[in-house]
């Protein structure tokens, strides 16, 4: 260490530099979730070219070899030499943080997802190497770079003929990526197909070629093409409940440059809303403006037309979330200018928006629910029946709160609480059964670790009314422990009294259902809960081998059989199979399960909205032969010899 602290110890870290220094920055982690996202910055420049109308093609290749490759057919990155860089604009773009066509008043693009013209440059410094065509003017332009420093400049030769557009292939860096640089088929599937609901009449063929590297491996592809747009969307995740209505309430609109889409459809056997916002097809998590604007003009019409329709007295009023019950609803805009909150842009905030969405929305659902009177009934009738449930659980709320008081505490007793009134350090493991908190008790950390044991399995929240969920004991010692609010509400991660809910179930099968019921759960009682991150499952080790003084602790079969193959062939050692957290002492839990310093935990994350609702819907809900369509398809892909019955 040195006293000396001047100039020559300030690094200057510039461009590429600085992306492969702090990657993190520019694209959240070097996990997989920062893996697949240079999937999507580039597919989102070829998604701005469609919204543009330059692009009607877009094609997604996993090579063998692990790198990736984007084609489209649309205008091409411009090839002519930039006038401050003195470099071609290709090589600008790939090597030059904040240089795009998405910027300002005259710019390439009118809208784009590209706000801050880094996703290019940020791929190309992430990647091992990069090698960019395009066809353009006629010629076919070439350029390789290796972690982000051009090999050789823009090469060019002719040939193209009426052929415009830009391939991008590329291969992300291990060394910065360390967990791995293998893509996951269907996350991308998700996102790919994601991006054709919302941009309607564009074809984005997905293909994986990674199969043929190995001998007799088979290709594997798909196409997305849905000229209903996110009408489409709705279908999809509907199609495994019982519609309201059977047309989908679909409004379009342009104002001040703000281009809106709205598709909506309410079902009848479904408790939950699931409304999923985009702008400029950026999935905002954290909401918006937009959804802000729609939540309010729904509640105004509905109500507004119960009155009209003699459904509802004066001094009563639907709640957002009665008239929501029940709705999957998709909402896009396009805003030339968007203000997202950080660079992962998960919340629009351009004020502009609410009022443009309102108005919009509220012209056309007005009109068209006035014309179909059945309509406007089915969704009125059902928004009563949520009022009168909400009514029923504020009553059995209320019930609660009262015995609350009258036991002098208003956390659950089962409850063994943390010391540190911090949410930030704190975490709560939810176990089954009092044997398995038995030994989470004694073997936690008491400083920040909080445990929660539930009896038996909980209501499965999917095809459960209000009432019933506020009735139930083992729910409702789950809310009050987690500081939760009502159903329906938006979730104040600030109420939140532990910012790591640990689901930690025995690795049977009773054990992965109750794991199930808990996630549907949190699914669909506060499911920003989950978007935001809180939720996380334990990872309890399933057998612990034992060869003299020496023992190891696997937690899959193929660690077994790895660590046992290593033994010699006359070795003598036992295997103890974890049924049960119950059956492990105290220290063994927390040195395996949880120790901050040796447990694994897993954070439950939603990449594909879509899949995820339809999910929920189809192995918990009240419908049968979806559910055995489901097992039987998917049954299949599963190795069986592994399965605990």
């Amino acid at each position: 260490m040195t006293n000396n602290y001047g100039a020559e110890q300030i690094q200057v870290l510039e461009g590429i530099e600085h992306v492969r220094k702090r990657p993190g920055m520019y694209i959240g982690s070097t996990g997989p979730r920062g893996l697949h996202h240079l999937v999507y910055e580039v597919v989102d420049n070829s998604v701005d070219e469609a919204l543009a109308g330059y692009c009607k093609n877009i094609d997604v290749t996993l090579n063998e070899d692990g790198s990736v490759t984007v084609v489209d057919d649309g205008r091409g990155i411009p090839t002519d030499i930039h006038p401050r860089t003195g470099k071609s604009a290709l090589e600008t773009v790939l090597t030059k943080l904040g240089a795009g066509g998405k910027f300002g008043e005259g710019g390439g693009y009118k809208v784009s997802g590209g706000l801050h013209g880094v996703g290019i440059s940020v791929v190309n410094a992430l990647s091992q190497w990069v090698e960019v065509t395009v066809w353009r003017d006629g010629k076919i332009h070439t350029q390789r770079f290796e972690r982000g420093i051009p090999q050789g400049d823009l090469q060019m030769k002719p040939g193209a003929g009426d052929r415009t557009g830009t391939s991008v292939t590329f291969l992300p860096d291990s060394t910065i990526f360390t967990g791995g640089i293998e893509f996951d088929y269907a996350t991308l599937a998700g996102r790919l197909r994601e991006l054709a609901f919302l941009n309607g009449g564009v074809r984005i063929a997905f293909l994986d070629n990674r199969a043929k590297a190995t001998e007799g491996g088979e290709a594997h592809s798909e196409t997305y093409f849905y000229e209903g747009g996110i009408r489409e969307y709705v279908t999809y995740m509907n199609r495994e409940k019982n519609a309201l209505h059977e047309e989908i309430i679909y409004v379009q609109g342009e104002r001040n440059n703000v281009q809106v889409e709205v598709a909506l459809q309410w079902s009848a056997d479904a408790y939950t809303d699931n409304l999923l916002g985009f702008a400029n097809n950026i999935r905002t998590i954290d909401g918006g403006t937009h959804l802000e604007g729609l939540k309010t003009v729904l509640t105004r019409t509905l109500n507004s037309l119960a009155r009209k329709r003699n459904k509802l007295r004066d001094d009563d009023k639907l709640a957002g979330e009665n008239i929501r019950e029940g709705l999957t609803g998709v909402i896009s805009v396009k805003v030339p200018d968007p203000e997202f909150e950080g660079q992962t842009k998960t919340k629009l905030g351009n004020t502009e928006v609410r009022g443009i969405v309102d108005s919009l929305v509220g012209e056309v659902l007005t009109e068209y629910l006035e014309f179909r009177p059945g309509v406007a009934d089915a969704i009125i009738e059902k928004a009563l029946e949520a009022f009168r449930a909400a009514e029923a659980a504020r009553k059995a709320r209320e019930l609660v709160r009262r015995k609350s008081v009258l036991e002098s505490s208003t956390l659950p007793g089962k409850l063994a609480d943390c010391s540190t009134r911090d949410p930030s350090e704190s975490e709560i493991f939810i176990v089954e059964g009092d044997s398995a908190g038995g030994s989470a008790k004694q073997g936690r950390d008491r400083r920040f670790q909080a445990i929660l044991p539930l009896r038996g399995k909980i209501l499965n929240i999917e095809k459960t009314d209000d009432a019933k969920i506020y009735k139930n004991t083992e729910i409702q010692a789950l809310i009050t422990a987690l500081g939760l609010g009502i159903k329906g509400e938006e979730f104040e991660a600030s109420q939140l009294r532990y910012h790591r809910i640990v689901i930690m179930t025995d690795a049977d099968v009773d054990g992965a259902h109750i794991r199930t019921l808990l996630l549907t759960f949190f699914y669909r009682y506060q499911r920003a809960m989950v978007d935001q991150g809180f939720v996380y499952i334990a990872c309890p080790p399933l057998y612990k081998i034992e060869r003299g003084r020496n023992h190891y602790y696997c937690y899959s079969d193929r660690e077994r059989d790895q660590i046992t193959s290593g033994f010699p062939e006359n070795a003598k050692y036992e295997i103890q199979r974890f049924k049960g957290l119950g059956e492990m002492m105290p220290q063994q839990l927390w040195d395996t399960t949880m120790n901050p310093e040796t447990r694994t935990l897993k954070r439950v994350e939603i990449e594909d909205a879509a899949e995820a609702d339809r999910t929920f819907t189809v192995l918990m809900g009240d419908r049968v032969a979806p559910r055995r369509e489901f097992i039987e398809t998917h049954g299949s892909k599963l190795n069986l010899t592994d399965l605990d019955i």
